[in-house]
């Protein structure tokens, strides 16, 4: 629930003195008032009746101790008891029933608070009374428990949408780094069995032995990279300058480049540095740019910029690729989500957001099909007192 349950009796209450204060005095000691309201709501959806009860009581006490009075504690005593008995069961039913149990209750108080007005006061107004008690409240009560079914079955779709798209993502997430373990744990698996041939030579078993090794690493980067995206932590935060390690990343992929024709232009500010780790900001960038390079499998041009300011650096990497639709955009950075297809794994780009979230920076996207892909990446400027801090 929003509020808690103390909230909810202040507020009934609140509403009972209210119903009492404004109510409506047809006769000497008959007054007319929508108490019974706040008596059936609280005392069945929330269990308060016997308080809600006492509080009527002591509220009229102090209107006077007359016919009135004594009419109140000799109905709302019972009252009490029976809202009490009858909420662990009203909340069993469905919420139609509850709804009309409401009403229906609401209709019997009136009723039964209609006949003992005939003896105290014969001569009233009964087109009145019959409007005040018979109508009012269970159109009341209608309203209210109709209004409070409608917000709890939504509070419910609401939930069961939450649990149902968690379960989704965990299994989503489960098959995809099973399929990434499995892979290299298969591969690992083959060469032991060869390994236990007594006939193979020792340089075989050494080239075994390096290769199990190797699709043993390659299964504990695929953990690694999931827990960089899950829960991104640097182990040591240092003084990065963008300029010199963005010329880094572009030198190692330079290569790869020239393989599909891209035409790389860096355009840097002179300064500019940020505080984060390096080894993570190379491999967060190889990844962005690797992906920008592989988009123009026909050639193309890459344009990398940084723009500094005493906030913030802006590092821009745009593309003439073949781009992203709206779909592909909405999903970019999603746990082994990849526009590559069979061919990737999505690990890439899952692992740059989580370490761009660890250097407290932002990403934007920009992309349509056969417009390229333009991503922004904001980072904070460095602070020289946190500079070599471990944490």
């Amino acid at each position: 629930m929003p509020f808690s349950k103390s909230s909810a009796i202040f507020w009934f209450i609140a509403s009972l003195w209210m119903c009492l204060y404004f109510s409506y005095e047809a006769a000497p000691n008959i007054r007319f008032d929508l108490r019974e309201v706040p008596i059936v709501i609280g005392g069945l959806y929330l269990g308060i009746g016997p308080l809600a009860s006492l509080a009527v009581i002591l509220i009229r006490y102090f209107y006077g101790v007359n016919q009135g009075f004594y009419f109140t504690l000799g109905f709302y005593v019972p009252l009490a008891i029976t809202l009490w008995k009858l909420y662990p069961w009203f909340w069993k039913q469905g919420p139609r029933r509850r709804i009309g149990f409401s009403v229906s209750l609401t209709f019997l108080i009136s009723v039964l608070t209609v006949v003992p007005l005939g003896y105290l006061q014969p001569r009233s107004n009964w087109v009145d009374v019959y409007f005040a008690y018979m109508a009012v409240p269970p159109l009341g009560v209608f309203m209210i428990s109709y209004s409070i079914e409608f917000v709890i079955k939504n509070l419910h779709m609401y939930q069961q949408l939450i649990k149902a798209e968690k379960l989704q993502a965990v299994e989503q997430m489960g098959a995809a780094i099973s399929h990434e373990i499995r892979n290299p744990l298969t591969a690992a698996i083959g060469f032991v069995q060869l390994l236990q041939e007594s006939s193979i030579s020792a340089a075989k078993r050494n080239q075994y032995l390096s290769l199990v090794k190797d699709e043993l690493k390659s299964a504990e980067r695929v953990i690694q990279d999931y827990l960089t995206f899950s829960k991104p932590a640097l182990e040591y935060v240092e003084e990065v300058n963008v300029k010199k390690e963005l010329r880094h990343v572009i030198n190692v992929l330079q290569p790869l480049a020239n393989q599909f024709s891209v035409e790389i232009i860096a355009e840097f500010a002179v300064v500019g540095t940020i505080q984060g780790n390096r080894q993570k900001f190379h491999q967060c960038f190889l990844n962005l740019i690797k992906n920008a390079i592989e988009s123009m499998p026909d050639g193309g041009i890459l344009t990398i910029e940084t723009d500094y300011s005493e906030k913030q650096i802006d590092i821009r990497i745009k593309d003439t690729g073949c781009g992203m639709n709206k779909e592909q955009l909405k999903r970019l950075g999603e746990p082994y989500y990849s526009t590559k297809g069979s061919k990737g794994t999505g690990l890439g780009m899952m692992v740059s957001y989580g370490i761009i979230r660890a250097l407290n920076g932002s990403i934007r996207v920009q992309s349509g099909i056969g417009e390229g892909t333009e991503f922004m990446i904001t980072f904070p400027t460095s602070l020289p007192s946190f500079k070599n801090e471990r944490f």
